[in-house]
């Protein structure tokens, strides 16, 4: 994050570097197993190659477009666009383009592969429900993601896990579907479809507990960033209580087709109450931490707000 004002984390970048580390590896590994377990180099390469060009470039137009959000001008969205203006001074930092999506759905992500494509958007009703300094606080935490480059390093670490996903399903329908007849020289494509289903499996498992944990210090990082930078935790602390006892009373259809992006979100859209997988292997820190660590923070300040 050259060049901004946002405070810097060591630790985040620390975990990034570990964590991409970790993925280049078994992400070689990966490639190495489905070459070994008999599929063609130039399939790997096509899918392997195909999916990280497109998730790359696309990654951000793809959330947009999922979420039903479009990018507005200042003429368009006045109020929202004076805050971004507002914070990228503070923060002395590139304006990233700024969108809206039209749900009821109280939230705020970041999304784009650098600064140059990045993009902040706000639904409209998240704006509905906070006031100036509350929606501050959240797009603060969303422009930290993209000072800290982490949403670029979410993108890229994602990226092993859905061509993992994608394999396994392949290898499922195939081994299901492919029969069982040996080749001349080798296994019988069931075979194969089947090794390549467990390599995936394993990879898509690794990928996932790695993403998940570097997911919820990132939401932490962002937290502390946008408190200080602002000089208001109080403000991020309302928000975040607001959002989180507003999902209650969304549709829960809308919030399922808003739980695919919680790893983007400020907080996430959660359909069901309770444990359950997406608790147990969150991708954000539950919100009494979160909170604990505003109010710390507030201390700290001196500002008892």
């Amino acid at each position: 994050m050259a060049g901004s004002k946002f405070i810097p984390d060591r630790g985040l970048t620390t975990r990034m570097v570990l964590t991409m580390s970790i993925l280049v590896l078994v992400y070689i590994a990966f490639v190495v197993a489905l070459v070994l377990v008999g599929m063609p180099v130039w399939l790997v390469g096509l899918i392997v190659v195909g999916f990280a060009l497109f998730q790359y470039f696309s990654s951000a137009k793809i959330a947009l477009y999922a979420m039903g959000a479009h990018e507005v001008t200042p003429q368009e969205a006045p109020e929202l666009h004076a805050v971004v203006d507002r914070l990228c001074a503070l923060a002395d930092m590139p304006k990233p383009k700024v969108a809206i999506a039209r749900t009821d759905v109280p939230n705020a992500f970041a999304t784009g592969r650098n600064e140059k494509s990045a993009v902040v958007c706000a639904t409209t009703g998240l704006m509905r429900r906070l006031d100036n300094e509350e929606l501050e606080a959240v797009l603060a935490h969303e422009l930290s993601h993209v000072a800290h480059r982490d949403v670029m390093v979410m993108t890229i670490a994602g990226f092993l896990g859905i061509v993992a996903g994608f394999l396994t399903q392949m290898g499922l329908r195939v081994a299901v579907f492919g029969g069982g007849g040996r080749n001349n020289n080798g296994p019988s494509p069931a075979m194969i479809a089947l090794l390549v289903v467990v390599v995936s499996a394993i990879v898509w498992a690794l990928s996932f507990v790695l993403t998940r944990a570097l997911s919820r210090y990132r939401e932490l990082s962002a937290d502390r960033a946008a408190a200080y930078l602002t000089g208001r935790p109080s403000a991020l602390g309302s928000a975040l209580t607001k959002i989180t006892g507003d999902m209650a009373r969304i549709p829960t259809d809308d919030l399922r087709k808003a739980e695919p992006f919680n790893a983007f979100f400020f907080t996430p859209a959660f359909s069901k109450k309770g444990v359950s997988i997406s608790s147990i292997f969150a991708t954000h820190p539950p919100v009494e931490q979160r909170l604990a660590q505003l109010a710390g923070i507030s201390r700290h300040l001196g500002t008892g707000a």
